[in-house]
């Protein structure tokens, strides 16, 4: 199956979490070297979304890129190489639109980072699936988004602690860590089965963008309660 070209935003009024979007940024702004690297790196990001990654091959990769062999080796020594570093890359991508969206909405930084979180994993369902299900052959990169989650989710905790502490309440971190992981696997099954998995009975009654948004903050609002 050849790589297709994705596309690069979301539906009018979104807001842009695509990856793709963000390397063929890179690659339009910087030197050639860096260019070439980026559009071998976006090609990926295309091809991810046909292919699996045990179907990702350099020659297809190449083949999308529109680079000989002997040019990607130039700037990774092997396939795998350039996936560790992109799905590392992405990962941190991930994080960083989140933590930018909460910072965004002071008055309700959950659900806006439950928004983006959505956004992102509806633009870039190639590489969602790969973080989500398609690490084993990658240590480092599955590594780096453990640590990646871990950070994410004690940020949320240590925000709940400190409203848990104004208003008087007893704090047990480990209850609310392990709130925090419980709900961030429900969130990615969830978005799983409905974006990547297309279960036909979630999608009869997921239809409504906002409403789902609204499901899932209501889940990490009420389970983060004391």
């Amino acid at each position: 199956m050849a790589c297709h070209r994705t596309k690069e935003q979301g539906a009018p009024g979104t807001v842009d979490f695509s990856f793709r979007a963000e390397l063929s940024t890179v690659a339009a702004e910087a030197n050639k070297g860096r260019r070439t690297r980026a559009a071998i790196q976006v090609a990926v990001c295309d091809c991810l979304e046909t292919a699996a990654l045990a179907e990702l091959t350099v020659a297809k990769i190449c083949g999308a890129a529109n680079v000989s062999h002997g040019t990607l080796y130039i700037y990774f020594a092997n396939r795998n190489e350039l996936l560790a570093e992109l799905l590392l890359r992405f990962s941190e991508f991930v994080q960083a639109r989140m933590r930018q969206a909460s910072k965004n909405a002071p008055d309700n930084p959950v659900r806006a980072a439950t928004s983006a979180y959505v956004g992102l994993f509806e633009q870039n369902l190639g590489l969602m699936k790969c973080l989500q299900r398609q690490l084993d052959g990658f240590p480092q990169a599955r590594a780096a988004f453990q640590t990646l989650n871990r950070e994410w989710l004690e940020s949320v905790v240590a925000s709940r602690a400190r409203q848990l502490r104004s208003a008087g309440s007893p704090v047990c971190h480990d209850e609310l860590m392990r709130r925090a992981y419980a709900l961030g696997g429900m969130t990615d099954q969830y978005l799983a089965g409905l974006l990547l998995d297309h279960d036909p009975y979630m999608q009869g009654f997921s239809q409504d963008r906002e409403a789902i948004i609204d499901t899932l903050d209501l889940l990490w609002e009420r389970g983060m309660q004391p």
